[in-house]
């Protein structure tokens, strides 16, 4: 049994590559973790308070707040790629411009995490938007039947 190389096999990759990052981001991101141990600067985040629209906060706070926030943003990404495969197995040519946007979107994500963040995390991200750039090529090469038999009009 041959199988195709689809649109939808490089998605379903590609949100499975996704719920790992998440799952990465959120070990990475734990409250008392920091890959040089005990320091200075985490010390002065768990200590500095300050008030942000009456509530008193530090920045540890926000960079543990931000953290969780990223980990429900990656699982929520993988969430909408698993149903974007869906669609892109019936109607690849309805699926083409939002996988275009996942895929750009990744691609500026992975020049961020590269520059500012490390090689893990980065190298995660190339392989998400690199299976949706693939996703969103053979959505090129599939032809749009469903839709072309979707839209023609009823004749009586």
């Amino acid at each position: 049994m041959t199988r195709r190389l689809t649109p939808t096999l490089f998605l379903r990759i590609a949100s499975g590559l996704i719920v790992l990052y998440a799952a990465g981001h959120a070990m990475g991101g734990a409250d008392s973790w920091s890959p040089p141990g005990e320091t200075d600067v985490l010390q002065s985040m768990r200590t500095f308070e300050f008030d942000v629209m009456g509530a008193t906060r530090t920045y540890l706070h926000f960079y543990v707040g931000f953290g969780v926030y990223i980990t429900v943003l990656l699982l929520l990404q993988a969430i909408l790629v698993w149903q974007l495969a869906s669609l892109a197995s019936v109607d690849p040519h309805r699926a083409r411009p939002l996988v275009a946007t996942l895929s750009l979107g990744s691609m500026i994500g992975t020049f961020v995490v590269w520059r500012f963040i490390f090689a893990v995390p980065a190298l995660f991200s190339l392989a998400c938007a690199a299976c949706l750039t693939i996703a969103y090529a053979l959505t090129r090469s599939t032809a749009p039947h469903a839709a072309r038999a979707g839209s023609a009009a009823p004749t009586s």
